[in-house]
């Protein structure tokens, strides 16, 4: 389990397919943390850590997460925001955020606030997809909150830390995010849809 609240960016240094599955490399400032076996949230896909070497460490994708999320449009040398599962004994910060993304939407629009940056996501139309006014929401692994929602779009506020401390600042208009939709939202429309 994570809670949305990004630790550090991880960089892809190597990017190598083998079969259907994508195996990927990335340097971070936790590596020399990690274990084998550990579970890291990647852009907010939970990934297992399948080896250490130096200042990288190995994860594997399977063709479901590289359909399912962005992970797939990675390029050497794009960073992602990276998050390790939370301790039983830490600070429950952010939200309940699973690590399993849910689809992907389009950054629609893109807006200077002069003190902060709204950002405008458009995703399927899906009696799953649901996001409320004020409600939580995960893009690319980061908790935040929703401010506008429609049943295809909503929108959120970015502050300048979360800016300049996730992969927010890289996003533009036109780009893949991975979205995590509220468990409990999740819950609850599958109990009034039966």
């Amino acid at each position: 389990m994570f809670t949305g609240i990004i630790e550090t960016l991880g960089k892809v240094e190597k990017i190598e397919k083998e079969g259907t599955n994508v195996h990927f490399s990335f340097s971070s400032s936790v590596t020399d943390q990690l274990k084998v076996d550990q579970s890291v949230a990647h852009n907010g896909v939970c990934l297992t850590v399948v080896s250490l070497n130096g200042n990288s460490y190995k994860v594997t994708a399977i063709d479901e997460t590289l359909r399912r999320t962005n992970l797939g449009n990675l390029k050497i040398g794009d960073v992602v925001n990276l998050e390790r599962c939370m301790t039983a004994n830490g600070r429950f910060d952010g939200h309940i955020v699973q690590g399993h993304v849910d689809t992907t939407a389009t950054c629609k629009k893109i807006t200077d606030l002069k003190g902060s940056w709204e950002f405008v996501f458009e995703h399927e139309k899906n009696s799953k997809n649901i996001t409320v006014e004020k409600g939580s929401i995960t893009i690319n692994g980061v908790s935040l909150t929703v401010v506008d929602s429609t049943d295809t779009t909503f929108s959120v506020h970015i502050i300048p830390y979360t800016f300049e401390n996730t992969n927010f600042r890289t996003i533009k208009i036109g780009d893949k995010i991975n979205l995590e939709f509220d468990i409990v939202g999740k819950y609850v429309a599958k109990l009034l849809g039966k």
